[in-house]
């Protein structure tokens, strides 16, 4: 197996899948925060799993696939406990983004977004609670989905922020994507597609003109297949509104999910992650209080943007992967302007699908498709009309 630092160390395991599922013959791997019974849950934190005892089961997704056939090959990196974008990791080192391999995957979940690019397995389970399996989707050039919140079993997954928390997967291809989705979403692919089409114009004026030309013909295709489209704005209030929110919300969730973990056992942490959950323990009861106001207005908006027959497009990502090693003062508004694009998943908690196909210089940036609460296997169809008709 090519070494690309996407598994983590010292965790080589095997576990077959039932040999008569019908993911029999697929090869998958998790992000070190979902549970495999008798493995450390390492949460990319060295000292995470410090006196805490083995997993005795699976976690769901993890079962889940198992039984419907697939192989597990092993865990794969994460940032620390979730809390980050670009895949950087102190401990266990950055994955390669074999599309790009002097850029970063996209984080937290890097290393499964990095084996499926790699062909180490053919899906991988990642997490998005602020864009965590979009953006490496999009850095990586493959198939991801965000699920409708709170549509999963997420028994055996370390939380985050749980008002945002979901479980994602990877592919590189739409059949598979469409075979591990069937699966994990518990419901057949349907035949019937969108009739309406919403533009996300801001989301586009938002993202770096090269990346609005390279999606442009996505755009004309899905327009095609779907038959009816309109040009709207996503967030009236503003992207940077939206992003506020989610960036008070989920840090504010994140400190109360480790801090007795901080208190008890003061681990070490890169500054980037200490420094989101030092802004999440400050976040005075007036900010929380807005953001979840503003949660509100934004799940109004998009669940009226997205009546049951309509689905939005945007781009993942407002530009390619970045490159590695970058200085914290470079990387901060790149984050910044990546949750803009990122926010309306974990405060409406709508699904989301990143489709690869589009690159600028050589490196991939995807088109997301996103659909009303519930559409989940209709965005999945969709994407497999995408790659018909490319």
């Amino acid at each position: 197996m090519r070494d690309i630092g996407a598994f983590v160390a010292g965790q080589s395991v095997y576990i077959a899948g039932q040999a008569d599922g019908v993911l029999a013959g697929l090869k998958f791997a998790v992000k070190d925060l979902f549970d495999v019974k008798g493995v450390p849950t390492g949460a990319g934190n060295h000292d995470w799993p410090f006196g805490r005892p083995l997993p005795i089961r699976h976690a769901w997704a993890v079962q889940a696939l198992l039984d419907a056939g697939a192989c597990f090959v092993g865990k794969t990196v994460t940032d620390e406990v979730s809390l980050g974008i670009f895949g950087e990791n102190p401990f266990d080192g950055t994955p390669v983004n074999i599309k790009a391999p002097d850029r970063v995957p996209g984080g937290s979940s890097s290393g499964s977004a990095a084996a499926v690019a790699a062909g180490l397995c053919d899906t991988a389970l990642g997490t998005d609670t602020g864009g965590s399996v979009r953006v490496p989707a999009s850095f990586c050039g493959l198939y991801g989905i965000r699920p409708t919140h709170g549509r999963l079993d997420l028994s055996g997954m370390l939380p985050q922020a749980p008002s945002s928390d979901t479980a994602g997967w990877f592919a590189r291809d739409a059949k598979t994507f469409a075979r591990v989705s069937s699966v994990l979403l518990q419901e057949k692919i349907p035949t019937v597609l969108p009739k309406h089409l919403v533009i996300a114009h801001d989301c586009f004026g938002f993202a770096d003109p090269e990346v609005t030309i390279a999606l442009k013909p996505m755009v004309a295709r899905l327009s095609q297949i779907i038959g009816s489209s309109r040009e709207d704005v996503m967030a009236p209030q503003g992207l940077s509104v939206w992003a506020r929110a989610q960036r008070t919300l989920q840090p504010a969730e994140a400190f109360d999910t480790f801090k007795d973990w901080l208190d008890e056992r003061n681990p070490r942490l890169a500054f980037s992650v200490a420094r989101a959950l030092v802004v999440g323990s400050m976040l005075p009861e007036s900010e929380r209080g807005w953001a979840r106001l503003m949660r509100q207005e934004v799940r109004s908006r998009m669940a009226w943007l997205l009546p049951s027959d309509t689905v939005l497009c945007m781009p993942t990502t407002p530009f390619p992967a970045p490159r590695k090693g970058q200085r914290i003062s470079i990387l901060d508004p790149l984050r910044d302007r990546i949750t803009c694009l990122c926010a309306q998943g974990g405060l409406a908690g709508h699904p989301q699908v990143n489709l690869p196909g589009a690159t600028v210089d050589g490196l991939p940036v995807g088109l997301s498709i996103i659909g009303p609460r519930g559409s989940d296997a209709m965005l999945v169809a969709l994407a497999q009309a995408m790659a018909w008709n490319f």
